[in-house]
């Protein structure tokens, strides 16, 4: 399928999605009260400046290992590749123990190195506009990639106002949104509301799937295609996950909890995100695998032995 230049292409959606929600952070821990919010204790510029690091790392920084890699591709140079290698390296912190800790969201020293690593990233990309992104024409999953966008972000509603600091169904008719809790969860000091103010790792499962969901119609190698589609998976599943939480057990309809898959660990639910994003990889290979630009016409019948003639030969001669 041929590629064609498009502004904006998919990558500087993906940057702007991010850019905003960061902004949207930065706000709102810098004027909402830390016991509003979720495992915060600082506030005011300190306070703000200290959770955009944080979102710099999780979910950023996963986001950043393909953008690096992608933008690297376009610019193929050894220095470009450098700095990829060295983008997903730094980025890759996000995933040691510690780094990013739910129960203690400030901002520490370590949360610095993903974010350079993230700033590396978008350095390259860059770099690579100035040679002009390419993007293809509409692909065969787009119509599906539409659907599960919009099943996505029908669920994060409540968490893009609680990011805004207010919530949902303070909204005229978006009251059948919960916000008084019905059933305190486990750990939560405030059990005022189901939707508490400020980030929610729903709306980063939300972000993750849809930026998968983008990058996928531009990856073209395999490894990049298998690593975005366990990140859709990994993105969806949170962000099915955090929706369940607060909208069905907090109201008591079931005592059943879909099992968090946030942090990795060895589980039969992070093994099924992996499979389930390997089948999601087999899939988009299969229906929308790169065609080469020189790559003629599928042989409908094999080549004849080199000492038989040629099949519709004139002169009967030996095929070359």
């Amino acid at each position: 399928m041929k590629s064609v230049a498009l502004r904006p292409p998919e990558i500087w959606i993906v940057w702007g999605l991010f850019l905003l929600s960061a902004l949207s952070t930065a706000v709102t821990y810098a004027w909402v009260r830390p016991d509003e919010l979720y495992h915060v204790s600082e506030t005011g510029l300190e306070g703000g400046v200290g959770r955009t690091l944080v979102f710099l790392n999780f979910p950023t920084a996963l986001v950043a290992v393909p953008l690096s890699w992608l933008a690297a591709d376009r610019l193929r140079s050894r220095w470009a590749l450098g700095f990829a290698a060295a983008a997903t390296a730094l980025s890759g912190v996000v995933v040691v123990p510690g780094v990013v800790d739910q129960a203690d969201l400030d901002a520490k020293p370590a949360n610095l190195v993903p974010a350079v690593g993230v700033g590396i990233t978008f350095g390259l990309c860059v770099a690579a506009a100035r040679r002009g992104w390419l993007a293809r024409r509409p692909r065969r999953l787009d119509s599906v990639r539409v659907g599960v966008a919009v099943l996505v972000g029908l669920s994060a509603i409540p968490w893009i106002a609680a990011s805004l600091g207010f919530y949902s169904s303070d909204v005229p008719g978006l009251g059948f949104l919960l916000s008084e809790q019905l059933r305190p969860s486990p750990g939560d000091a405030h059990p005022a509301a189901a939707v508490h103010l400020g980030r929610h790792h729903g709306l980063d499962g939300a972000l993750l799937a849809v930026s998968a969901l983008l990058l996928l119609r531009i990856a073209e190698r395999t490894a990049l295609t298998v690593y975005l589609s366990v990140l859709l998976v990994y993105g969806v599943w949170n962000a099915a996950e955090d929706f369940f939480l607060e909208q069905i057990w907090k109201r008591e309809w079931t005592s059943w909890r879909i099992p968090s898959v946030l942090r990795p660990h060895l589980g039969f639910a992070w093994l099924l995100v992996i499979l389930l994003g390997v089948l999601v990889a087999v899939v988009v290979r299969r229906l929308e695998a790169p065609v080469r630009p020189d790559a003629g016409p599928r042989r409908t019948s094999p080549s004849p032995p080199p000492d038989r003639p040629s099949a519709g030969s004139r002169t009967g001669g030996p095929s070359p």
